[in-house]
């Protein structure tokens, strides 16, 4: 077994445990917000749709901000309010749905996970952790963390971006907050930080204490209900760390969950030394062609063709303009040229590369890619012969933005 972390890092102290908690609480119940999936996990009476009601809030609010979240999550619950409804439900009305809230895949694995447990598990949700983690496509550490403590009580802790913000801070873990064995003491301190008799409000007014007020720039340090047990803070006060018991005098030496001798304590920047992380990767730069092919519509307004893209990998089942990655150093010309022979493929007729009529670029940055897209325009007399391999249909404006279209997308129209 590893080492247990020093002294410093941790809360050794049951009397300081247990007051951390009351503080935590009492603000939670003072000042939580007002969210929808909070009020049905505590009025919801069947359990199944309490799980229910916060799994789909802890997928959603996956690497999207809560104030996006909520109109989804409103018209989700509305139009699916049990798993068995959810079930029933095509991957298309999903992705509709789904459509502008980002990281598409989240949809569909939410998706699959509730025919699973319609089909395999008797309509009922696994009621821990670690069946939740296991059982349920989709359902890693912290969403089973948090669905088991707020649905069903189970005194597991949770580690989120939130979290590790706030724990990092309280304990002054200054090594990379994104690294494995960083990690793995997060989790074992949320564990142990967990309240018993209320795990899932504790657990929510941690990562609300993150949302609120230990926040990543400009904390609210004053407004902290913990700010006593924030060792960042005591040392932001004093202007060096406060006294560590006996010898583990961390700062010096091989501390794993010490900041680095080459990145000391910088005072400028007080508790927001904390956490520390690796150098972000750079998303890598790609250019795609990107065509709008327009008809007059029977009732005489424009109609535009969308394509669906592939079932798997980058927006897996959206549909999209034509469309057509592009080598980064191609001239305006070849571009036409390749976007003119990708269409005339399926299309099949001849496009000239000379009728494409070049409309601008869009830029969309995703999580891992900076996307350019080089838009044309193409209008149409009459109608063409599409390729039936490939599906593919014309729509209005309007049926344009109640399909599953992309953001990136609307931006080019």
């Amino acid at each position: 077994a590893p080492a247990p972390p020093p002294a410093w890092h941790h809360f050794s102290d049951p009397a300081e445990v247990e007051a951390l908690r009351g503080n935590l609480l009492a603000w939670y119940d003072r000042c939580k917000r007002d969210l929808p999936w909070r009020a049905l996990a505590v009025t919801e009476p069947d359990a199944d749709r309490r799980g229910y009601a916060v799994w789909v809030s802890e997928i959603m609010l996956q690497q999207t901000q809560v104030a996006t979240v909520i109109d989804y999550y409103n018209r989700w619950m509305q139009k699916w309010p049990t798993l068995q409804a959810l079930a029933q439900a095509s991957l298309e009305e999903v992705n509709e749905l789904w459509a502008g809230l980002g990281y598409y895949s989240r949809g569909k694995r939410l998706q699959e996970a509730a025919r699973k447990v319609v089909s395999e598990l008797g309509g009922h949700m696994p009621r821990t952790a670690e069946a939740l983690q296991k059982l349920l496509p989709g359902v890693g550490r912290y969403t089973a963390g948090a669905i088991a403590s707020i649905s069903y009580g189970q005194a597991t802790g949770v580690v989120d971006g939130n979290v590790i913000r706030v724990l990092c801070r309280l304990r002054c873990i200054g090594a990379d907050s994104s690294s494995p064995a960083v990690i793995d003491r997060l989790w074992d301190m949320a564990n142990a930080l967990v309240d018993r008799s209320r795990p899932g409000d504790f657990n929510q007014a941690l990562m609300e204490l993150g949302a609120t007020v230990c926040v990543p720039k400009a904390p609210l340090c004053g407004e902290c209900p913990v700010k006593q047990h924030c060792r960042a803070w005591c040392r932001k006060l004093f202007g060096k760390p406060a006294p560590v018991p006996d010898v583990e005098d961390c700062g010096v030496g091989d501390c794993p969950l010490c900041p680095p001798a080459t990145e000391p304590w910088d005072s400028s920047l007080g508790v927001t030394n904390f956490p520390r992380k690796a150098a972000k990767k750079q998303p890598r730069a790609m250019r795609t062609a990107t065509c709008v092919l327009q008809r007059r519509g029977c009732r005489g307004g424009p109609e535009y063709l969308i394509v669906q893209r592939p079932s798997s990998g980058l927006l897996a089942g959206l549909w999209e303009f034509p469309s057509l990655p592009l080598a980064q150093d191609l001239q305006e010309q070849k571009e036409r040229e390749v976007l003119a022979d990708h269409l005339q493929a399926w299309m099949g007729q001849p496009v000239a590369a000379k009728g494409l009529r070049f409309i601008g670029e869009v830029i969309h940055i995703f999580s891992h890619i900076h996307q350019t897209y080089v838009v044309y325009s193409l209008p149409l007399d009459g109608d063409v012969t599409l390729d039936p391999a490939s599906p593919s249909r014309w729509v209005t404006e309007e049926e344009f933005h109640a399909s599953a279209v992309s953001t990136a997308m609307k931006k080019v129209l």
